[in-house]
Formats: C-alpha cells, sequence, structure tokens
C-alpha cells in the first residue's frame, strides 16, 4: 500500500467528513490531515486486523471530533429564527455559522445511478444541517452505522468504544433526528422528466425576470435565504414580492450543475465589461414538480471551479 493508492479513498473520506463538519473547506482540511497521518502510519496497519476503510474513518473520525470541539453549530438560515418580514437583510453573519454548498461531483463516484440517487438523500442541506443539531459523536455513529452501513462492531472500533456503546448513542442519535423532522425533498435525478421540464422554465423565467412565472413555479410554503444572512423569506406571494420590488437580478444567467445531491446552478451577473461573472451559488430544492426552497449562497464566486462552472461566460452561455 503506497500513498498514491490512499489517494482512492479522498472522496469517500470527504463525504463522511462533510457529512460530520457541515463544511467544504474543514472537510478538505480533515481528510487532507487524514491522508497524511495514513501515509506516515502505514507501516502500523494490519490487515489482518482491520479494513483499510476502518482503518482510515478511524482516523478522520478522530480528526473531525478534534475540529469540532471549537467549532460552533453550523446551520441553515430557516434554523436560526422566525422568517423575515422586512426586506431589509441586516448585516450578514460569520460564514461559519451556515452549512455550506458542496458539489455532488465530489462526493460521489459510483457508475450506478440508482446508488447515486440514495446517497444524494444523505447529502441534502437539511439533512446536513439535522446533523449539526447531535453531539459529534451521535453523528459519526448515525453516519457510520446509517449512511455508510459500517456493521456495530466495525463502528465500536473506528469510535474507541463498545457495540453496545455504539447501539445506544446511535439510538439517541435517531431519536434526536425524529424530534426535529428533516424536509423531504426530490434529489437531482437527470432521468426524471418532470424535474428538468421544471428547471428548464425556472430558468427561462429567471433570465427573463419574469416574476409572474417564477412564483407560479414555487409551492405555496416555499422558502428563500440568502447565507451568509440569517434573512430568510416564507411564502410564494411573500417571495414574488420581494422579487417584484427588486431588479437586481435583471440580466443574470444561471448555468447547472449539482449541489448537495440536489439541482443547483452558478448564478452569473453582467460585469462593467459586459462579460457574465460569477455572482452566487443557488440551490433549487425541489418537491413534487414545484419549487420548495430557494438557497442562495452570497460570497462563493471563488468556488464556482469547484463546481465545474467557468469564471466567466457570454451571452449564449458558452465559457470563453
Amino acid at each position: 500500500m503506497s500513498s498514491e493508492e490512499l489517494e482512492a479513498y479522498r472522496r469517500p473520506l470527504t463525504g463522511y467528513c462533510y457529512r460530520l463538519l457541515g463544511s467544504a473547506a474543514d472537510a478538505d482540511d480533515a481528510v487532507q490531515e487524514t491522508l497524511i497521518r495514513a501515509s506516515r502510519k502505514l507501516a502500523d496497519f494490519d490487515p489482518q486486523r482491520a479494513r483499510l476503510t476502518t482503518w482510515l474513518h478511524t482516523i478522520a473520525t478522530n480528526i473531525c471530533i478534534d475540529m469540532l470541539r471549537s467549532a460552533s453549530r453550523r446551520a441553515l438560515a430557516v434554523d436560526l429564527g422566525p422568517a423575515s418580514q422586512s426586506t431589509e437583510m441586516g448585516a450578514p453573519l460569520s460564514p461559519g455559522r451556515f452549512v455550506e454548498p458542496m458539489p455532488d461531483a465530489r462526493l460521489f463516484g459510483i457508475d450506478d445511478p440508482a446508488d447515486r440517487i440514495v446517497l444524494r438523500e444523505t447529502v441534502r442541506l437539511a439533512f446536513i444541517a439535522a446533523l449539526q443539531r447531535l453531539s459529534p459523536r451521535q453523528r459519526a455513529t448515525l453516519v457510520l452505522r446509517d449512511v455508510l452501513v459500517f456493521s456495530a462492531q466495525e463502528s465500536a472500533e473506528i469510535l474507541g468504544t463498545s457495540v453496545a456503546a455504539v447501539n445506544s448513542v446511535l439510538q439517541r442519535a435517531r431519536a434526536a433526528l425524529a424530534d426535529h423532522p428533516v424536509a423531504v425533498t426530490d434529489v437531482l435525478d437527470p432521468e426524471d422528466a418532470v424535474q428538468r421540464d421544471l428547471l428548464a422554465r425556472y430558468v427561462a423565467a429567471f433570465e427573463a425576470h419574469d416574476v409572474p412565472r417564477l412564483t407560479a413555479l414555487l409551492r405555496e410554503d416555499a422558502t428563500s435565504s440568502m447565507p451568509p444572512f440569517a434573512w430568510w423569506l416564507s411564502g410564494r406571494d411573500r417571495i414574488g414580492a420581494v422579487m417584484a420590488a427588486s431588479d437586481a437580478c435583471a440580466g443574470d444567467r444561471l448555468l447547472p450543475t449539482a449541489i448537495n445531491g440536489s439541482p443547483g446552478f452558478g448564478q452569473y451577473r453582467p460585469g462593467l465589461d459586459g462579460r457574465l461573472e460569477p455572482f452566487a451559488l443557488l440551490v433549487v430544492e425541489v418537491v413534487s414538480g414545484r419549487v420548495a426552497h430557494l438557497v442562495t449562497f452570497l460570497g462563493s464566486q471563488a468556488r464556482f471551479a469547484e463546481f465545474g462552472l467557468p469564471p466567466v461566460v457570454k451571452e449564449t452561455g458558452l465559457a470563453r
């Protein structure tokens, strides 16, 4: 086993660490440290005692739990307080208060579309935010057992505890999630013709800045938020009224990507030289053929490349 061979585990470890930390940047740091430590300790690894993936997840778990000791709990804007009644967004909060978006391409390497759809359900923004309500050990236990499907025995080895303790922590973690049910949304499914049609109509209405057409695609109880602001809106009519009162998005364009298992877009805005430049990452969460949640991650321009989005586009939508 070489350091190069360890690289094959970077993507699954990234998914694991991201679920625990809620931050793409922190997950990158945790995975890098995991692979560095593993490379240094390769001589100590005994394949007769544990699978390599179990050993690597042990290292990653310890690193993530250490990082969480000094981290504040990340959340979505809708978890921080009631819906805003004012159009004033207020001051932005620290980016560390919010769950960060993650590109699907950095989480999934599975060829089977069915398996990919199942995994996408476990990286939806609401699920990641729900995990952040759990204690670090509850998070790790639930993800290991219910998401990654490690056995109770392997999970006990990873966590350095007993099978009985793992089962007890898992029961408490499941109960805690049940007390705050995670909103269910449809995962991105390129084979779903209804979803494709809805997203195409959303893009057309958005780019035409046609607010009536846009709001007609929303559920009555739709929400819209814009991290790093705690400000968020609830209700189709309220969202439509705020959109209609501003022409800030007029001229903006959307390019598709996949974010946290959901339909996503890079939002581009005309620059001073007329070129369309990165403005924000947009997650469009869908439920039963209607848009349920809009999450616009402001200040995410530097991350467009991670999502396979070009740095500049022409009006035709082709990268320069």
